[in-house]
């Protein structure tokens, strides 16, 4: 689940809760209809934003392990 910012309000960045107190993962925040995606290593990488439905595809596919480096 994502949390909504509301508009004109900072982002509400989240990262996985099994990264812990660690820096090693990717974190998201809700801005409007998009959802934008950041690594947290390397915040000056710049977001990705995801429309809904590519949201939802990203999610089905790190849950059916379709991007696992193997």
């Amino acid at each position: 689940m994502v949390n909504r910012s509301a508009p004109g309000a900072a982002l509400n960045w989240r990262k996985g809760s099994r990264s812990g107190d660690k820096n090693e993962c990717v974190e998201v925040a809700a801005a409007g209809p998009a959802v934008l995606i950041r690594d947290s290593r390397d915040l000056a990488a710049g977001t990705l934003a995801l429309d809904a439905a590519q949201w939802r595809t990203l999610l089905r596919s790190v849950r059916n392990g379709d991007l696992d480096g193997r």
